[in-house]
């Protein structure tokens, strides 16, 4: 048996399963292409037509399809922007929109925050996407700063990347030319419907209180007081674009991606003066 046809074969096995993709790949075949190859340690360039034993990549298929686990964790292996990422269920499986703005970003920062960092991605991207600049990456889960040094050493960023385990900006001092993050931010409604792909992911990482906002509003309240002049917020909120313009309407938000949002720091103040409107009960 080919490649090609190792994972044609799988693809097949994976529609039939109905599956729930969204952790890298959003369609069975990519998939399927991403536990065939990685799962026998071939590049994603391999020649297909190359013959395959699909005996050693059986029993990740089956995992895959009988317990619904992401292929992230199965492979222990998360690509974003290009980049390989260590991930195992200590933390979520990166996927955030904001990793492919950095080149877009009307700044060239000196110093990073990477808010809720997770796995480390965004700190990783951001020390090579500017060269020049230091980043600290925090997060309020120890479990997951393990993971995040793991892939800053792995990623030979140890000197420029700082790992601080912090509630948000509660441990942290310094002032940032740009801040990141991906905090948590589904809310509890959609919480109790998350499909089973995604109830392996850490709660901790994802839960973002009644409306989704929770950690959205702490992280805009804080920023005002850790960046610096002309500096910006950016922040991924998933598909609470219409909870955030109703909570901040005057705040100046601009939107590069219907998921992420940029704050200049000169907007911060008023903006952290706002209280966040509630929804109304229905």
């Amino acid at each position: 048996m080919t490649l090609a046809e190792l994972i044609a074969r799988t693809s097949q096995r994976l529609a039939a399963a109905k599956l729930h993709y969204g952790h890298g790949t959003d369609n069975p075949h990519d998939e399927a292409a991403f536990l065939v190859l990685r799962g026998l340690g071939l590049a994603f360039d391999s020649n297909l037509n190359r013959e395959a034993s699909p005996r050693r990549v059986e029993g990740l298929i089956r995992k895959r399809i009988a317990q619904r686990i992401p292929a992230a964790y199965l492979l222990n292996e998360a690509w974003l922007d290009g980049l390989p990422f260590y991930v195992d269920r200590r933390v979520i499986v990166p996927r955030s929109h904001i990793a492919f703005l950095f080149k877009d970003l009307p700044t060239k920062p000196r110093r990073i925050l990477d808010l809720c960092t997770g796995s480390g991605c965004l700190a990783v991207l951001a020390a090579r996407a500017f060269p020049r600049a230091r980043v600290d990456a925090s997060d309020i889960s120890a479990a997951a700063l393990d993971v995040a040094a793991r892939n800053v050493r792995k990623h030979k960023l140890a000197g420029r990347v700082c790992l601080i385990k912090s509630d948000l900006f509660a441990k942290l001092t310094a002032r940032y030319d740009l801040i990141v993050s991906n905090p948590p931010y589904v809310a509890t409604p959609s919480m109790r419907k998350l499909p089973p792909e995604y109830r392996y992911e850490p709660g901790l990482a994802l839960a973002g209180g009644r409306d989704g906002l929770e950690f959205v509003s702490r992280i805009i309240a804080g920023a005002h007081e850790h960046l610096s002049p002309g500096g910006l917020l950016v922040c991924e909120v998933g598909d609470g674009k219409a909870a955030v313009e109703r909570a901040y309407p005057r705040a100046g938000l601009v939107w590069p991606t219907p998921e992420v949002f940029r704050l200049e720091a000169s907007r911060t103040a008023g903006a952290s003066r706002t209280r966040p409107r509630r929804p109304r009960a229905r």
